[in-house]
């Protein structure tokens, strides 16, 4: 059975910085497409970062430069750095896999930056 469990999320003030930790079971994070949504208020959830087995990474515009996602295969553990946050990261933060042809997600952790 697959598990992602998020944790690190918090309360930070522009320009600060916090670092997301995904610990996955069931599936590797190194074998498969993982990656971190992140969903605003009234808003749809958004792909932030993604990362394959190879390293490759893709980052939407609004965090490149800042976000920086990374996988310990050691750990079997997806991390999303970011730095320099602003107001409008703010949200819920979830972990997700595509693996074995599904979608899998976290329970998601909030993400506040103060102004």
């Amino acid at each position: 059975q697959v598990h992602l469990a998020e944790s690190g999320g918090g309360l930070v003030q522009a320009g600060g910085s916090l670092r997301l930790s995904c610990a996955a079971s069931g599936i590797r994070v190194n074998s498969n497409v993982m990656g971190w949504y992140r969903q605003a208020p009234g808003k749809q959830r958004e792909l932030v970062a993604s990362i394959t087995g190879p390293g490759r990474t893709n980052y939407v515009d609004s965090v490149n430069g800042r976000f920086t996602i990374s996988i310990d295969a050691a750990e079997n553990t997806l991390y999303l750095q970011m730095s320099m946050l602003k107001p409008e990261d703010t949200g819920v933060y979830y972990c997700h896999a595509a693996a074995n042809w599904r979608n899998y997600w976290g329970q998601g952790t909030q993400v506040t930056v103060s102004s």
